[in-house]
């Protein structure tokens, strides 16, 4: 073993134990406090009105204090109600990613790793006051020497390898967790945490944030509604990104805006279209569309920022939404089922009808609610709550889909309470299915199934020959596995009986006629016939009569 893997395996037990001390002192401290020791204590504090914290906000603080990796982790937990109960999930939706800046001098210092030149070659003027600061990286103000206003984005230091350490060591608590509840698959924690580890690895390369940013920003050069940033590739690396910075207002208070000349319900209006043409149009959107990463700039435009986190979407997916748009608008309950049905990649659900029940006992709660007062994100959501109760697997896209869709409803009511954001849902979701069954669609997808049968059919013979000739030489074989090898043994063993049984039955009923035939004088032979006459009689009986 070289030097770096005992390096390497120091770290990883060093991390290990901080993890397992902060673990256990938090199931310590909640087995003390179910002891009746424990409880007296707690009545004590809340006679003497002291603050009383409950065991989710527990679970709150320890995760915060293992770290911005299970920070993140339990992020992405709260918004997976298939992994999470509800009442934890309200309370990690609670965690807080801020945390303290790392000095202003290794920021500097990375900067001109990274770019291998000195801050004053690059640009002409360098606040080297840290702007904001987050889990992974912090965010500084400079300006170029060609004049243009930026903000650079620096990572942390070594945080790569402490959540690398971190991933490995989740992996393995994941592993253990299924190993240990296999009853819960359905839930695949492993899963789970695989997503979010390729989640954050692209979140570490600043290079991808880079590509999105270039990506929307082609989409949307014509658009009215929206500002993606410019991005300077030349200055860009992985742990390391300079943009154009955005002058605007954050979108949290109306009287703000209303004060710059800027019109709320304009901006509510346009921040929804623009997330709704991300989703429904290119199948890739902007995953955390909060205020924080929002700034309203003249005309009402809404210029975005911090494209770390992106979804994307398959086709499936976004017919997923349109049908479950529409089936909303409509109250068809079967055809939110279907949907669903179709989302989890199923052909045939034997609970269906169950589905549609209770689709339609949820549709019922807002029957007397216009649909343009539906909450669209709400109701979503609640249709995910209920496929996952039947122990389905939904795609792990879809809950990023479905938080940035509560996410920016709330910010757009927030400034228009009288948006109707269903109805707004509704034409980009009729678009959708109508470019998907438009006549160029049909008649490309007719093609490529003729295009399919006619290969199948001009490969048929040599296909058949082959088995033909793989048959002759006995190189056909066919494996069987069983997952209940015992029970499988159990009825063959029971199917040979049956069958001994009626081959003895019908052999002494056929051998007594013959005795009877050709030995008449024998006095048995009317016995056996009988008696054999009887058995099979009484076999049919049984078999008839059998509970399947």
């Amino acid at each position: 073993m070289n030097l770096a893997n005992i390096y390497t395996s120091y770290l990883k037990t060093v991390r290990f134990m901080q993890i397992f001390g902060i673990i256990f002192s938090f199931f310590w401290k909640e087995m003390m406090l179910r002891t009746p020791w424990g409880r007296y204590k707690r009545r004590k504090q809340i006679k003497a009105q002291k603050q009383v914290y409950s065991t989710p906000e527990r679970l709150r603080f320890t995760i915060e204090r293992l770290g911005p990796t299970y920070v993140k982790f339990g992020q992405i937990l709260a918004d997976r109600p298939d992994v999470v109960a509800e009442h934890l999930r309200l309370e990690l939706k609670m965690l807080q990613s801020k945390v303290e800046p790392f000095s202003n001098e290794m920021a500097l210092r990375i900067i001109e790793e990274e770019l291998r030149q000195p801050i004053e070659e690059v640009f002409d003027h360098f606040d080297k006051r840290c702007l904001a600061a987050a889990s992974i990286g912090q965010v500084y103000q400079a300006r170029l020497k060609d004049g243009s206003e930026v903000v650079v984005k620096v990572r942390r230091p070594k945080i790569d390898k402490k959540i690398k350490l971190d991933l490995y060591l989740l992996r393995i608590i994941a592993q253990k967790f299924a190993k240990t509840y296999p009853e819960m698959a359905a839930i695949n924690i492993v899963g789970v945490v695989d997503e979010f580890a390729e989640s954050i690895h692209k979140e570490l390369d600043y290079y991808n944030e880079a590509a999105n940013m270039l990506r929307f920003g082609t989409l949307f050069a014509q658009s009215e509604w929206v500002y993606i940033p410019k991005v300077y590739m030349e200055y860009t690396t992985r742990r390391v990104i300079v943009q154009e910075k955005i002058v605007g207002i954050t979108p949290d208070s109306n009287d703000e805006l209303m004060a710059a000349g800027l019109d709320p319900k304009a901006v509510a209006s346009n921040g929804a279209n623009v997330i709704l043409s991300m989703i429904f149009r290119y199948g890739f959107f902007h995953a955390d569309p909060h205020p924080g990463n929002m700034f309203i700039m003249r005309n009402n435009v809404v210029g975005l920022i911090d494209f770390g986190m992106v979804g994307v979407l398959r086709p499936r997916d976004m017919e997923f939404l349109a049908n479950l748009s529409l089936g909303f608008a409509r109250r068809n309950e079967t055809s939110i089922a279907d949907a669903l049905i179709t989302l989890c990649d199923i052909r045939y659900f034997d609970k269906r009808d169950d589905l549609i029940f209770r689709i339609h006992l949820l549709l019922q709660k807002s029957a007397h609610i216009p649909t343009d007062k539906l909450d669209f994100s709400k109701m979503a959501q609640d249709c995910i709550n209920i496929i996952t109760r039947f122990g389905l697997q939904i795609p792990g896209g879809i809950f990023m889909l479905i938080k940035a869709l509560a996410t920016i409803q709330k910010v757009a009511e927030h400034l228009d309470s009288q948006l109707p954001f269903t109805e707004m849902v509704k034409p980009y979701a009729k678009e959708l299915l109508a470019k998907k069954y438009s006549p160029k669609k049909m008649a490309n997808s007719l093609f490529d199934l003729l295009k399919s049968y006619g290969t199948l059919i001009s490969n048929l013979p040599a296909d058949v020959g082959e088995i033909i000739y793989k048959v002759k030489q006995g190189q056909i074989h066919h494996k069987v596995s069983f997952d209940d090898e015992a029970m499988f043994r159990r009825l063959v063993r029971n199917f040979g009986f049956q069958m001994g049984y009626a081959i003895m039955l019908v052999g002494l009923f056929i051998g007594s006629i013959i005795l009877q035939v050709t030995k008449v004088d024998l006095p048995y032979s009317n016995f056996l016939i009988w008696i054999s006459s009887a058995l099979i009689f009484m076999a049919i009986i049984r078999w008839l009569f059998k509970k399947k």
